[in-house]
């Protein structure tokens, strides 16, 4: 395998199109297949989930039933390796920290006029569905990047759905982050049909007002179908990075980072871009000999991406590559500079952004606090990394006084008739009439 490096203005807006592209465009060639699937999930409830299960994940539940039980729960729990425990309670707590300051604080009241006081109150979303992947590996850090925000803005009802291994069984570190985290629900069903069962409810499972979390792009079709029916949160989707380098940094660190995303599947992205030439070429002699030592199926993967959804950019200069950068808005980012924080001035758009060599996307996956569920396919422009504000509502309070009632009347009359709503200003003309 032989990378190439591409210089960004000797490419032509179609290549660049290309280079930029994500899998999460293909969504559209899997939205047949998944609208059946949603389709038999409501109307066939429980036994079409345990249809549809067998069918794509080899696991037969009708007997297990799809909710995983509390004693299941205690076992995988109590059959983790201590370490994997300590490092999950290390991972969780660091999330806790950076989470709790997003938690709501009071209620703080304005007084916009001498007799107008207007206030927001904030409160959690009843039921939310956190749908934590599996197919290519198990993600308990996931589950705990989720869980950890929806906890803290106290969601009555948190539901899990993850998909079973063959067996029909849950990654025990998924079930122990679950019960660490205060999870009330959790089932054994994934893909798009878990999206559905979430949106629509089943006899064993009932419907949440939310879905979050990450998913293959048979996932974001499904939330795609079913945005009028659930709210379904941000976009995340694969997995897409890009690393900012200048001639200062590392090639071994930057080849190590680039398939840290990569490895996650063949419908991932990953990005070099960089003034340095010298950097770039680096780079690709060293990526076929690291992706040579990595097991299958993720050497594959790595493969894949790399030739696909993926590359070495040159750009001409590091302001020229944080264009590039703002262009893609990337999901994770990390700047590799001699000066990451004078570079990170010249970012907009990024769900994540990684300063320096000692902060590599793995670091941020599982344990610096912030949260990993971010925003793809371009939607960084506009969204934020998942928090405890995802998980929470917001209504606004208002209350008016005799003074500030007679205050405001006229120019509420005023812009009533303007509008032409005559209801609106005889409200306010006629309040002081009795019967």
């Amino acid at each position: 395998m032989k990378l190439s490096v591409k210089r960004w203005n000797a490419l032509s807006e179609q290549d660049r199109e290309h280079l930029l592209a994500r899998s999460e465009i293909d969504i559209d060639r899997v939205t047949p297949q998944v609208a059946k699937l949603v389709e038999r999930v409501k109307a066939e409830g429980d036994s079409g989930l345990i249809a549809i299960t067998r069918e794509l994940d080899g696991a037969d539940l009708s007997r297990l039933g799809l909710r995983v039980s509390e004693q299941e729960i205690e076992a995988a729990a109590g059959s983790l390796e201590r370490r994997v425990k300590a490092a999950l309670d290390y991972a969780i707590e660091n999330v806790e920290r950076f989470h709790a300051e997003q938690r709501p604080r009071g209620f703080p009241v304005v007084e916009v006029r001498p007799g107008v006081l207007a206030g927001e109150r904030e409160g959690p979303i009843d039921s939310v569905g956190l749908y934590v992947p599996r197919g290519r590996g198990s993600f308990p850090s996931m589950l705990y990047m989720l869980a950890v925000p929806a906890q803290l803005a106290g969601v009555a009802r948190i539901a899990v759905a993850t998909p079973p291994a063959p067996d029909g069984s849950v990654d025990p570190a998924c079930l122990y982050a679950a019960q660490r985290c205060g999870v009330h629900e959790v089932y054994r069903v994934g893909g798009a049909q878990a999206v559905a069962a979430l949106a629509y409810g089943t006899e064993s499972i009932s419907p949440v007002l939310k879905i979050v979390g990450p998913g293959s792009m048979y996932v974001a079709a499904a939330k795609h179908l079913l945005h009028h029916v659930v709210d379904v949160g941000l976009p995340a989707g694969p997995s897409e990075s890009i690393i900012l380098a200048d001639r200062n940094a590392d090639p071994w660190r930057v080849a190590l980072d680039l398939l840290i995303e990569a490895e996650h599947g063949s419908d991932s992205q990953a990005l070099l871009i960089t003034p340095s030439t010298a950097v770039a070429e680096a780079v690709v002699e060293l990526i076929p000999e690291l992706i040579d030592r990595v097991p299958e199926p993720r050497k594959s993967y790595l493969r894949d991406v790399l030739t696909g959804y993926g590359g070495v950019i040159v750009a001409e200069s590091i302001e020229h590559g944080a264009e590039i950068v703002n262009r893609f808005a990337p999901e994770h980012l990390q700047l590799q500079t001699a000066s990451p924080w004078e570079t990170l001035s010249l970012i907009r758009n990024a769900g994540e952004i990684l300063l320096g060599e000692n902060t590599p996307f793995s670091a941020a996956n599982y344990a610096t606090g912030p949260n990993a569920v971010l925003p793809t396919g371009g939607t960084a422009r506009t969204y934020s990394a998942v928090s405890v504000r995802d998980f929470t509502k917001h209504s606004s309070v208002i209350h008016v006084t005799p003074a500030g009632y007679r205050d405001l009347k006229d120019h509420v009359i005023t812009l009533a008739e303007y509008e032409g709503f005559f209801s609106h200003a005889e409200a306010l003309k006629r309040r002081d009439e009795t019967l």
